[in-house]
């Protein structure tokens, strides 16, 4: 079944009401790899109730719409997590209920090379404040010729072609993928064996939402002392998987109006996340 342009656009996707604790902003934080290192008064911060503060990437996992769940006639065995990018108006509690509502922005159709699904999602307080918007966009690779609009996609954040500034590296430990699965995202690519081996891989890997979270911790590390408060806003395109234990290298150059970034897992010498724009206070 073909994707049907206007229905995809005019779907009217439920709001999602989504109710965490102290607990859980903990256990995100550890799915990330948050306590590493356990004398970190700045990582403690994030795993320790005393003072607990909310890393700012847990909004990618508020009120999350699973692609599958929506009836879009996609083939969704051949999906692939394309890109991220999460915008902070403001500091996510460490405990709440928020609202999140998720629409469908855009379509493109790529014909040959599939299509290109961009989903916004906003996430409000119970005051109707705003705290974050988060956009994912999925490329359905089986999915193009439907005719839609076939506009060029929008031009990435070009990386610097020169020696970062800035860099970092962290070690993802064997489990990660174990921890980060009971924040939500229970796909038995992450955890089973003969799953990953079905849909190409020697093993699992790690969730890319697990991945942006990382990313977004390195980029802290280098450029804001580790503070995550001062992240607005973070973006980028995932170009290989992380395999559970292999270690991340964050690379960060200073631009005029924001930072540029990209990753690369050290042991495969594989950029994993490109084109990374982010903005800080």
């Amino acid at each position: 079944m073909a994707i049907d342009y206007d229905k995809a656009l005019a779907l009217d996707i439920p709001g999602i009401q989504y109710t965490y604790n102290e607990k859980d902003t903990i256990l995100y934080a550890l799915g990330i790899g948050f306590g590493d290192d356990p004398l970190n008064e700045r990582q403690l911060a994030y795993v320790y109730e005393n003072q607990l503060q909310a890393f700012p990437t847990m909004a990618v996992i508020q009120g999350f719409v699973s692609f599958r769940d929506l009836d879009l006639g996609i083939d969704y065995a051949r999906i692939v997590h394309a890109g991220q990018e999460l915008t902070i108006h403001k500091p996510l509690p460490v405990a709440a209920t928020v609202f999140a509502k998720t629409t469908i922005r855009e379509i493109i159709d790529r014909g040959q090379k599939g299509a290109m699904v961009y989903l916004d999602r906003a996430i409000y307080d119970t005051d109707g404040a705003l705290l974050a918007d988060v956009m994912m966009s999925v490329l359905c690779r089986a999915d193009g010729g439907f005719g839609g609009p076939v506009t060029e996609l929008p031009q990435p954040q070009a990386v610097p072609d020169r020696a970062p500034d800035t860099f970092c590296e962290l070690t993802t430990t064997p489990q990660q993928a174990l921890i980060y699965r009971l924040s939500g995202d229970v796909n038995p690519l992450h955890v089973d064996p003969e799953a990953a081996r079905k849909a190409g891989f020697d093993k699992p890997i790690l969730h890319g939402l697990a991945t942006f979270g990382l990313v977004a911790r390195g980029f802290v590390d280098a450029s804001c002392a580790g503070d995550g408060g001062r992240l607005k806003s973070l973006a980028g395109r995932f170009s290989a998987p992380v395999f559970p234990g292999e270690t991340v290298h964050v690379e960060v150059w200073k631009e005029e109006d924001c930072f540029s970034l990209r990753a690369s897992v050290m042991q495969r010498n594989s950029i994993i996340f490109n084109n990374g724009r982010a903005t800080i206070s």
